[in-house]
């Protein structure tokens, strides 16, 4: 693949909104991962008494279930990633790639 190929292959409108919407999907569900994640950081250095307070009255306190909740929070991400990628992204991928094996057949020519 030559350098006017591959120039091509980077301008193309399919490739260009296949990457866009990629990085704004990783982009997004990290920036939700990290807000979560370093929210309950905080909460554990500024606020321990909360955290070992009883959530029921019993023995189980709020550290557990947040604990808990940020643990299924990345399940539960890497499901909405999965999905979204399944039936949005491949599409465009799909589409992004034909285009792109329709250029590097082409040679580089116009």
């Amino acid at each position: 693949m030559d350098d006017a190929q591959v120039k091509r292959i980077l301008e193309n409108p399919k490739f260009k909104q296949m990457v866009s919407k990629k990085s704004t999907l990783s982009w997004t569900l990290t920036a939700i991962m990290l807000f979560v994640y370093v929210g309950f950081m905080l909460l554990v250095g500024y606020n321990k008494e909360f955290l070992m307070s009883s959530f029921s009255g019993g023995v189980t306190t709020w550290g557990i279930p947040l604990g808990l909740g940020i643990i299924v929070l990345s399940f539960v991400l890497c499901a909405v990633y999965s999905y979204i990628a399944n039936n949005t992204l491949d599409q465009l991928s799909k589409e992004a790639l034909q285009e792109v094996e329709a250029i590097t057949h082409d040679k580089g020519t116009n």
